[in-house]
């Protein structure tokens, strides 16, 4: 039974799935401040809701006076965790690189306090470490603690030998740069907690063993289960596409959106998971039945938005959801796109107009949604696709009943 109240909060929340010793861990976080870190590595210029449980277990070590480090993967990133997927990554270039670097590192702003202060987070590259290491001192000085008897069976390594595409050598070494980041970190900061989504615990484990082997110090390990929504689809991936944790990607509209169409079976789980609600009106919420849940999934989708982009634009994303589905009114908070006065005078296909504003992505998918009856301009189901829009003022576009976008000439 733990003690220490970042492990208690965590486990009533859901966050814990595997622990490498968790009395020991208990007992370091009860006798002081422990840093803890989780990598991210910059394979877009954002990070989606995918990331989201590793920000918000950030952000429940510093709600409870430990520190969180942000690891971001400007070395690892040259090369890819195969990590449970089936095909490499593809390689980035330097500008690619930076642009994401960049990217990814304002995302946790709105998560996380940053500042000079012992429980402040910080944000670490990895690259400042990587990049300088030489192959023979790396093989000499690393690679004699690591067995690759044990590295091909982590699960992580044998589901892709499984595959057709093998696992090329340049992933092989991902753990190793993995366990080498928790040395540093380690060495540098005084880190004792690598944390992590349930698919990582081989590299996880890795690096605990790598600073117990070479620096006779005891560090730790913890991961989150694999998060799915109840009908098994993963965390972040819809059919419109990726959930961005970023205004620039998805807007704070389509974010509140995204919360609000929650399955009944998911509200109590997200609420504790995505949300700083006290764990006793979660349960209030979470037991509430028939149509009484979707107040539930309202506040779910309010607090969830107002943690990645302020209280007042989750506000008005609410506001704009009430005025548009309950009033039935043409709400101007609604995303919106422009396009030149004298294109939409003239005329655009259904279909094409439909990609255009993000509706869908693609040609066929928009053929596919307007077949399926699922495509309305200005409420009017569209039955043509190839029925080409033109107008001089405001048009509204709605893909299903709750995706909306209105398109302004310009």
């Amino acid at each position: 039974m733990a003690r220490s109240e970042f492990l208690i909060e965590a486990q009533a929340r859901g966050f814990v799935f595997q622990c490498t010793d968790e009395a020991a861990l208990d007992a370091a976080l009860l006798a002081g401040p422990v840093g803890g870190y989780i990598g991210f590595d910059p394979t877009a210029d954002s990070l989606h809701v995918g990331s989201l449980t590793q920000i918000m277990l950030l952000r429940l070590l510093q709600k409870h006076g430990h520190k969180p480090f942000v690891l971001v993967g400007g070395g690892t990133g040259q090369v890819g965790d195969p990590s449970f997927r089936e095909e490499a990554r593809q390689l980035l270039n330097d500008q690619r690189l930076a642009s994401n670097l960049a990217g990814i590192s304002r995302v946790f702003a709105p998560f996380l306090r940053f500042g000079a202060g012992a429980a402040d987070a910080e944000i670490v590259n990895n690259a400042d470490w990587l990049d300088r290491l030489g192959y023979i001192e790396l093989l000499r000085e690393v690679g004699q603690h690591f067995s690759i008897n044990r590295m091909l069976s982590f699960d992580s390594v044998k589901s892709r030998l499984e595959r057709e595409q093998g696992l090329t050598f340049l992933e092989f070494n991902y753990s190793i740069l993995q366990s080498y980041d928790f040395r540093e970190l380690s060495r540098r900061f005084g880190v004792t907690l690598q944390m992590g989504g349930s698919d990582q615990w081989g590299n996880i484990v890795s690096g605990v063993d790598l600073v117990r082997r070479t620096d006779g110090k005891q560090v730790f390990g913890l991961t989150t289960p694999l998060l799915t929504t109840a009908s098994g689809v993963k965390m972040g991936k819809t059919a419109a596409g990726a959930v961005w944790l970023t205004a620039d990607h998805l807007s704070p509209y389509h974010y509140w959106q995204f919360w609000r169409n929650t399955e009944d079976a998911d509200v109590g789980r997200f609420l504790k998971l995505f949300t700083d609600l006290p764990l006793a009106e979660i349960a209030r919420l979470e037991a509430l039945q028939g149509a009484d849940i979707n107040q539930a999934k309202i506040v779910l989708a309010t607090q969830a938005t107002a943690l990645a982009h302020g209280r007042a634009a989750a506000e008005e994303a609410e506001e704009t959801a009430r005025k548009t589905f309950t009033e039935g009114s043409q709400a101007e908070g609604l995303p919106s796109i422009e396009l030149p006065a004298a294109e939409l005078a003239g005329g655009i296909p259904a279909f094409a107009l439909f990609v255009r504003a993000g509706l869908a992505g693609s040609n066929g998918e928009a053929r596919r949604l307007i077949r399926g009856g699922g495509a309305r301009l200005n409420d009017a189901v569209i039955t043509d696709e190839a029925q080409v829009i033109s107008g001089e003022g405001v048009l509204k576009l709605s893909a299903g009943r709750k995706q909306h976008v209105l398109v302004r000439p310009s």
